[in-house]
């Protein structure tokens, strides 16, 4: 009799590569595009001045047109772009959990 703990030979197994390998690209990609985005929210920040009372409404527009605009010119596509290449070299050099057996 097999014991408990052992599988039949042929049984499958399963492994969600595809799964992990969307949610490394979610997670490359978010990290990409803050850091790209990081330079032009942080000078926007700065803009806004100190304080910890409530901002204007001017104020708010503002911080929306700069959070808008901090991803605009290429940068969305670069950080997919990076986020891609790099999910890819992780799962080609088997460095990334979950996708190292294979």
């Amino acid at each position: 009799m097999p014991e408990a703990g052992s599988r039949r030979a042929g049984a499958p197994v399963f492994r969600p590569r595809f799964t992990l390998t969307l949610l490394y690209l979610a997670f490359f990609f978010f990290l990409f595009g803050m850091l790209l985005a990081f330079p032009d929210l942080l000078e926007g920040a700065r803009d806004l001045g100190p304080g910890p009372e409530e901002l204007t409404p001017e104020e708010l527009d503002r911080a929306r047109d700069t959070a808008r605009d901090a991803l605009r010119g290429g940068r969305l596509l670069l950080a997919l772009a990076l986020a891609v290449v790099v999910t890819g070299l992780g799962a080609y050099a088997r460095v990334l959990p979950g996708l190292r057996e294979g």
